[in-house]
């Protein structure tokens, strides 16, 4: 992956993956993983594979029992653009203003166990994680259902 392309697009994927690609398509632009794990629910039986990408501070996830798709990328990736900015540049401020400017104007401020501060776009299906007011994890994605389809 060509880190020039580490454009986080809300809703719609990760610089060349699509929410939605298969497995087959993610290694096609990504390469194999460097790492893989499996997380379950174990009330509805429901896993999610994450791949790891620890060259590119990139996580991927891929969900669907039936037909297995990319659902939510993460990033950590001080490279990373959102909507022509870096975004780990960005202050918290700058991030929510950015968003708002973008149609995402409903967010939720809330303060981690562990100590992250997270701001939730839930329209846009996005998280920024803060530590000591820097910005060190973005995660969105979209919904999958057990078919590897999207929901609205």
């Amino acid at each position: 992956m060509n880190l020039k392309k580490l454009s986080i697009r809300p809703l719609q994927g990760f610089g060349e993956l699509d929410f939605g690609a298969s497995m087959e398509e993610v290694i096609e632009i990504m390469g194999q993983p460097e790492d893989s794990e499996v997380l379950s629910d174990g009330d509805e039986e429901v896993e999610t594979l994450l791949w790891y990408y620890y060259k590119y501070g990139i996580t991927l996830f891929i969900e669907g029992a039936e037909h297995s798709v990319l659902s939510n990328c993460e990033t950590d990736n001080d490279q990373a653009i959102l909507f022509g900015n870096r975004v780990f540049e960005m202050l918290e401020d700058e991030i929510i203003q950015l968003m708002v400017e973008h149609g995402y104007t409903k967010y939720e401020v809330e303060e981690e166990t562990w100590g992250e501060k997270r701001i939730t776009f839930e329209d846009a299906q996005t998280d920024f994680y803060f530590e000591r007011e820097q910005l060190v994890t973005v995660n969105w994605g979209v919904i999958v259902d057990n078919d590897g389809k999207i929901q609205p």
